[in-house]
């Protein structure tokens, strides 16, 4: 089906809910609901159906998955990453052959690095941190092959997620700027109180401590 045609036959589609928000794509339509205040009750409602009936599309049953691709991204029914985790890992290995290729035919160092960066690292750091051990394999087989030293996951993920917290802190205007809260000392950051492993080790958290562990970035902040 065309985007014209699919645009037609989506278009009287509208949320029953103020609470839900129907984006549309070109080809494709996502449905998002909101949990506001922790009542949960619609959910549990809706969970409590259990297995809903199959849909039929002119008589014939539409075919349920346990995952499937969107933009790219393979989301599965038990909202893990492990499928598209394996899903990039594979992707990351297919591309080492290539690399493998290049030092057969006895390119420098530098070369095969700036490969690396170019073809497989942006695969890897595609990927949630929690799978950065699976990750960091493919880190350790590109360097053997390169003969040269590579950031590992962990290295990258920090020193971008730096970068993006000092972007955060310098733009009064965006969203999360009122989550970096200097201390009277002006010295340091507010930690964010966090109850869970997952929450402390999610980007603001993150932010907030590795600014506090960079003494040049209050020192800019003084002199400005």
């Amino acid at each position: 089906m065309s985007p014209f045609l699919y645009s037609l036959f989506t278009h009287d589609c509208r949320a029953l809910h103020g609470s839900n928000t129907i984006i549309k794509f070109a080809d494709d339509t996502t449905v998002i609901g909101l949990i506001k205040d922790n009542d949960e009750s619609a959910y549990r409602e809706e969970e409590e159906d259990g297995i809903h009936p199959p849909i039929h599309i002119n008589g014939a049953a539409v075919e349920r998955v346990s995952s499937f691709k969107f933009l790219g991204i393979h989301l599965s029914q038990d909202l893990t990453w492990t499928t598209n985790c394996s899903s990039l890992v594979k992707k990351a290995h297919q591309r080492l052959f290539f690399l493998r290729t290049l030092k057969k035919h006895h390119l420098s160092s530098d070369i095969l690095v700036n490969f690396y960066r170019c073809t497989t690292e942006s695969i890897l750091t595609s990927c949630v941190r929690s799978d950065r051990k699976a990750l960091q394999k493919v880190v350790k087989t590109a360097q053997r092959i390169a003969g040269a030293s590579l950031p590992s996951i962990e290295d990258i993920y920090r020193r971008r997620c730096h970068r993006r917290a000092k972007k955060v802190t310098k733009d009064s205007c965006h969203p999360a700027h009122g989550l970096f809260t200097l201390m009277p000392s002006g010295r340091r950051y507010r930690s964010l109180r966090t109850k869970t492993s997952r929450f402390r080790n999610s980007f603001f958290p993150t932010a907030v401590s590795l600014l506090n562990s960079d003494p040049s970035h209050f020192t800019s902040l003084q002199a400005q």
